[in-house]
């Protein structure tokens, strides 16, 4: 496996330097670019299981994979010509996806499922006829969540053999089509949806959807909730808009478990079509056909447009970690985030100076590794591993060591893939760090 290197030079005391990491990108918020993805067809979904691995689905059943996170793309075979509307995967080897049939009847929906990736995909028709499966949540191999048009709110326990309708209050808004579907935990999830200039709607369950509750019609906003994203127990946010009227983008929001909510238009004209978190506190939102994207860095209390690249229409957008993003949308266009680059200070001391060095092996890691520790003379020694943000992950060192070579054992088999920084200090001073990267 190939790693192109991120990091050509890192400079960092107290905080974490990348000088020379994409330099032409120095907003604050990070930025976006097109990539090459090898396809003309609309996309409408976009799945990443970690920073490398992600799938991309679209119209006349485009099945696009990436092994290094977004660089490059493959086309999977797919075993059906009709629109594919949403994949979801568990992990890098089993997923599925949903595609509309319009063309021939039984019309509905065609589930398709893989358990090698991609390599292979099988399909099956849903057994309801005119339900249009628009989601997927998956928790593991057996149990997991859809929605879909006109309505539909299901779960299976048996891998998707067989789909039960969850029970649903009997409110104003309980049936209308469900258009996302996300769990903080397998207790507590909500669903969105409602259907454009009539309703949109918000669905909440605490028991693990034995039993559903809808929004109170009277908070209920006038179209769709398109995006969901659950901070906590309490604290839940949506996406949504009307471009009628000046309307436009909305947000809403519940602070009490989605017992009672609020819906505030920010000022920018659109309907944001799905909403992530790049960190806790820096969201992002696709625009459509506005051809923009919307962040905010204060979980969505203010809120800045940015054009997308080449004038794409994106739909969908995630974040598998806070420095890697992906967004899809018309015209094959696929969209990788790049993340900021931190403001520079003043390089470290000259590691000859000190007597002292280290060195990590192997690396890449995939569960073990090694560090060396080189030293002329006595002092107090820090070895401390971070990720690219400049937060602490983890201590390898934090002692007194005598002159000479100290080698200590490094554990990654709990850090998720990705690049990291290790640093050494001595006596308070640091004089060397370099990269890590983990794999599996």
């Amino acid at each position: 496996m190939k790693f192109r290197s991120l990091i050509p030079s890192l400079v960092f005391s107290q905080f974490f330097i990348l000088p020379f990491l994409i330099p032409h990108y120095g907003l604050s918020q990070g930025t976006w670019e097109r990539v090459p993805a090898q396809t003309t067809q609309n996309l409408s979904s976009v799945c990443f299981v970690d920073s490398l691995y992600g799938w991309v689905v679209g119209d006349s059943g485009t099945i696009l994979h990436t092994t290094n996170g977004g660089n490059t793309w493959t086309q999977q075979d797919s075993p059906v010509e009709n629109d594919i509307v949403y994949v979801f995967f568990l992990n890098r080897s089993q997923g599925w996806a949903s595609a509309f049939n319009f063309t021939e009847p039984p019309f509905g929906t065609l589930l398709l499922q893989t358990i090698d990736g991609g390599s292979s995909w099988t399909a099956t028709t849903y057994p309801d006829e005119n339900i249009f499966i628009t989601c997927i949540l998956y928790f593991d191999s057996l149990t997991g969540w859809m929605g879909g048009k006109p309505h539909a709110l299901v779960k299976t326990i048996d891998g998707g053999t067989s789909w039960t309708q969850a029970a649903i209050d009997t409110s104003t808004l309980a049936f209308f089509p469900v258009l996302t579907i996300s769990f903080l935990n397998e207790e507590v999830g909500y669903a969105s949806g409602g259907m454009f200039d009539i309703a949109g709607v918000i669905w909440r369950t605490q028991n693990g959807g034995d039993m559903w509750y809808a929004i109170d019609p009277s908070q209920a906003p006038a179209d769709e909730v398109h995006g969901l994203h659950i901070f906590d127990e309490m604290h839940v946010m949506g996406s949504g808009g009307d471009p009628d009227y000046g309307y436009g983008v909305g947000m809403i929001r519940s602070a009490d478990g989605g017992v009672n909510w609020n819906y505030d238009e920010i000022g920018v004209q659109g309907i944001a079509t799905d909403i992530d978190f790049r960190t806790t506190s820096q969201v992002w939102s696709p625009l459509g056909p506005l051809c923009k994207l919307i962040f905010s860095p204060d979980s969505g209390s203010t809120w800045t447009e940015i054009p997308t690249p080449d004038s794409a229409a994106v739909y969908d957008i995630t974040f598998p970690d806070s420095l890697h993003g992906y967004a899809v949308g018309n015209a094959g266009a696929v969209l990788k985030y790049r993340p900021p680059v931190l403001p520079g200070i003043q390089p470290l001391p000259i590691i000859t100076e000190a007597g002292i060095d280290c060195q990590i092996y192997p690396n890449p890691i995939s569960v073990n590794s090694k560090f060396e520790i080189r030293n002329s003379k006595e002092g107090f020694i820090v070895l401390e591993i971070f990720d690219l943000l400049g937060s602490r992950i983890t201590e390898v060192v934090c002692e007194t060591l005598p002159s000479g070579i100290h080698s200590f054992s490094f554990n990654a088999g709990k850090l998720p893939e990705g690049i990291y920084l290790y640093q050494l200090r001595l006596d308070g001073v640091a004089y060397n760090q370099g990269k890590i990267i983990v794999i599996r």
